[in-house]
């Protein structure tokens, strides 16, 4: 099994360029903790958490289209759509499995956890 550290995406809109240049196609990586925490210190997220968002997806997008760099400026320059689009597959790449159980049976014993509504409980109980 391979372990999957990037994935590439198409955006449902893309990118434009001031100079027309039309980006769609582009590639995010794994998000690490530095990813998550770093931006924290940043004024701008101190100012406005919102703005936390612009700041790892910056982090983790590697590549987009002809781009040489993938920065704040070009995230903020999104259309709305394809900001939700790459919130929601950045969610998917790095999220804890929320909604996904974790579990190991042992002569039909519960033995992991599994997340439902916020909480965590034992496979198997009510």
């Amino acid at each position: 099994m391979v372990f999957q550290t990037e994935i590439e995406f198409t955006l449902p809109k893309g990118y434009m360029e001031s100079v027309g240049v039309l980006h769609r196609d582009g590639v995010m990586r794994l998000a690490t903790a530095a990813d998550e925490i770093l931006p924290l210190r940043d004024p701008r997220v101190q100012q406005n958490p919102a703005y936390l968002t612009i700041i790892v997806l910056a982090r983790v997008i590697t590549r987009l289209g002809a781009l040489q760099d993938v920065n704040t400026k070009v995230i903020e320059g999104m259309f709305a759509s394809d900001l939700n689009y790459l919130q929601t597959l950045y969610e998917r790449l790095n999220g804890d499995g929320d909604g996904m159980a974790i579990s190991e049976r042992t002569n039909g014993s519960a033995l992991g956890l599994e997340r439902s509504g916020g909480r965590f409980g034992v496979l198997g109980e009510a």
